[in-house]
């Protein structure tokens, strides 16, 4: 029997696929859990709708990640620390603290998008990558100063 798989199932297909599997396989196991519907007419065309609202979503997901990276591209993040007679910094800036300023200048971005290698722990400029979209990366520029 041939089925849209509307879930990953591990080992067999991923979500949309079309696949043939047993019969028994089908109706005792994914159709009954939902994780596949039968291929039909009407199930194929609800796929292509499905991948074509995908990509539509996917295309402006884009564009906008696009417009942050300009608008941020232009900016340089500040963050003013305590540091010692020496100016080595006490403790360092982490990307919580960049995802809280950039909080502040209205910016939602997912603390998970900010790849930093190690801690900033030094006066200076720096600059920290941010993924905005699998397809939309920022360099984002940061200066660390004295308080």
């Amino acid at each position: 029997m041939k089925v849209i798989f509307i879930k990953d199932v591990k080992g067999k297909g991923k979500e949309g696929d079309i696949k043939e599997v047993s019969d028994g396989y089908a109706t005792n196991y994914l159709i009954k859990n939902k994780l596949a519907v039968p291929v039909t007419n009407t199930s194929v065309n609800r796929l292509n709708n499905e991948i074509k609202e995908k990509e539509i979503k996917e295309k402006k997901e884009i564009k906008r990640c696009e417009e942050i990276k300009k608008e941020l591209g232009k900016k340089t993040l500040v963050f003013k620390v305590k540091t010692s007679d020496q100016n080595k910094i006490f403790g360092s800036i982490s990307s919580k603290q960049i995802i809280l300023e950039l909080g502040k200048m209205g910016y939602d971005i997912d603390k998970k998008s900010i790849i930093l290698e190690s801690p900033i722990s030094s006066l200076g400029f720096h600059t920290v990558r941010v993924e905005l979209h699998k397809k939309v990366h920022l360099d984002l520029k940061i200066e660390v100063v004295k308080e």
